[in-house]
């Protein structure tokens, strides 16, 4: 069963790696690569701080804990299941697409769509009935993310599916024990005022 589910995930990384044209090539690499969303950053530094005004403080330390137990995590199962990149696969020689250089490292599952991900769950959950359109924003810059991953042939589809359920409990996890602060520095706060 297991190798029917690896082959399965090579033919679909093949599929869609092999899905790639020269106008793309340069607007993948630029998805994937972490300084192209400092204004979407910023941006979102700045609702968090009109939202939740001197909590921002407290935000920034949640999204702090955030991205540590999504990277942290996916680098550890990383480690544990040690698969290689397809781009190193040397059952793959030459059918995987590549814009740039293979990265090292393992390939299951893939950091940046558990990263993402995560950031796009808390954030959805922390901003989305304020600014409604932060939830499609996010759920675009995290699925952009997860597929320039296989486009750029450095993750297979399954290491993007698996990263990105992985991100989805991070971001809920700390999405949660953020509202459990909330309303204790509310309650701690209205005891105060009374």
């Amino acid at each position: 069963m297991l190798d029917f589910l690896l082959e399965l995930d090579q033919k679909l990384l093949l599929f869609l790696n092999g899905l790639n044209h020269p106008y793309l090539d340069p607007v993948m690499y630029y998805i994937s690569h972490k300084f192209t969303w400092i204004p979407l950053y910023v941006l979102l530094l700045v609702l968090v701080f009109w939202r939740y005004k001197w909590k921002g403080f407290l935000v920034l330390v949640f999204v702090v804990l955030l991205v540590t137990l999504s990277d942290q995590s996916s680098v550890f199962i990383k480690n544990t299941f040690m698969r290689l990149r397809p781009c190193r696969e040397p059952l793959l020689e030459g059918l995987v697409h590549m814009v740039s250089r293979c990265p090292g490292g393992y390939s299951f599952v893939s950091s940046h769509a558990t990263n993402t991900f995560a950031l796009a769950i808390f954030m959805n959950n922390l901003l989305g009935k304020r600014f409604r359109f932060v939830v499609p924003v996010m759920i675009t810059y995290a699925g952009l993310n997860a597929y320039s991953r296989i486009y750029l042939g450095v993750h297979y589809p399954g290491d993007v599916i698996f990263g990105m359920l992985l991100g989805i409990l991070v971001g809920m996890f700390v999405y949660f024990l953020w509202v459990k602060l909330d309303k204790y520095t509310s309650r701690q706060n209205v005891s105060v005022g009374s």
